[in-house]
């Protein structure tokens, strides 16, 4: 059993690992050219180092390392992160094509699968729990997937994927900790104290960027840890508590599919219509937009807690809650589809006009 004087430990050595890793992490990326170039659909205006990544896996597992977690599925868990942060780093210097991104997800999905750390039934309201048999190994591999990509497509502005995830670890955490599932607690520290200790080097304006290897690698874990907790939990609404710790990337994700396909774009190629993107143009400043996406992102966590063990009734009353803020979250986002405006564009336009008013 854990103590809360571990937990903290772990935590800070996690951080001051990645605080001080990340200094000569910043150095290899620019001596091996692993950095972002200033575009048209990007904010940043100055060449900056994307390798940030590799001085979170090493936080991390500083932090794993004191803890001296042990789970059947940890050896497993660990290679498919090493898959993750090698086709990080290979695409965040050679820009890699996306199907190789893939196959490397793919791989490190079936390592988990290989363990037997799969997805194998859903707790459904008024149902009960309904075993996924044979497409159990294809939702797994979806989860995998998903999670990873979306938390790599909304790594778009300083600090904004390192708080959401994080914000989203907690969530986690406080799941964890309240079910005592030693594990998962165990990896959230870790991986909570290495993303705060980087986010003094990449909140804005920021010096290094987490890149795909970072992204990637928090994806997967995200995933691999909500699958050791929040899927195994038997409350009434636990199978949408994983997508609920998760809303904002997630739905920015499946926004920006839907959105490409009805655009006739490909689904594969980035823009900038993201959530991000559509708060700034509504005219909030880059730490504003992140600071209220950090704050949607605790709000759906601390929703997700509030779910996770709940009566029928706080269930339904948040569930109506969380029903009103996926729908002000969809507006917020400006899906873009039939050249509507985003709500708050329309809302930044409503509040200057009265200013001028007066």
């Amino acid at each position: 059993m854990f103590t809360y004087t571990e937990l903290v430990l772990a935590g800070l050595i996690a951080l001051v690992t990645t605080l001080v890793l990340t200094y000569p992490v910043k150095w290899l990326s620019i001596k091996l050219g692993a950095v972002d170039f200033p575009s048209h659909r990007k904010i940043h205006t100055k060449v900056t180092p994307r390798l940030g990544g590799i001085a979170i896996f090493f936080g991390a597992l500083a932090g794993a390392i004191y803890l001296q977690p042990s789970h059947p599925h940890l050896p497993e868990i660990f290679l498919g992160a090493i898959v993750i942060l090698i086709t990080g780093i290979l695409d965040d210097r050679y820009n890699i094509r996306p199907v190789v991104k893939l196959t490397g997800q793919l791989l490190a999905a079936s390592f988990l699968i290989s363990s037997g750390l799969i997805i194998e039934k859903l707790t459904l309201p008024f149902i009960g729990t309904v075993e996924l048999g044979f497409i159990s190994v294809f939702v797994t591999v979806l989860w995998i997937v998903g999670v990873t990509n979306a938390i790599n497509l909304i790594d778009g502005l300083d600090g904004l994927a390192t708080g959401v995830t994080t914000i989203a670890l907690i969530s986690i955490f406080a799941m964890a900790i309240i079910d005592s599932q030693i594990l998962v607690a165990y990896l959230c520290i870790s991986i909570i104290g290495a993303n705060v200790g980087f986010l003094f080097h990449n909140f804005y304006p920021a010096k290094i960027y987490m890149g795909d290897t970072g992204s990637n690698f928090l994806g997967y874990m995200i995933a691999c840890v909500s699958m050791l907790g929040l899927f195994k939990n038997i409350a009434l609404f636990s199978f949408i508590i994983p997508v609920i710790v998760l809303a904002v990337p997630i739905f920015d994700t499946l926004f920006a599919i839907v959105r490409r396909a009805y655009n006739k774009e490909n689904i594969m190629m980035a823009d900038n219509k993201h959530i991000h993107y559509q708060l700034l143009r509504a005219g909030y400043s880059h730490r504003t937009t992140v600071l209220i996406i950090y704050g949607f992102s605790a709000l759906f966590g601390l929703m997700a807690i509030l779910l996770s063990n709940a009566s029928i009734v706080i269930n339904l009353v948040v569930t109506l809650f969380l029903l009103a803020l996926f729908q002000l979250f969809a507006e917020m986002i400006g899906i873009v589809i039939g050249g509507k405006q985003p709500l708050l564009e329309t809302l930044r336009k409503l509040v200057n006009k009265g200013s001028r008013n007066r």
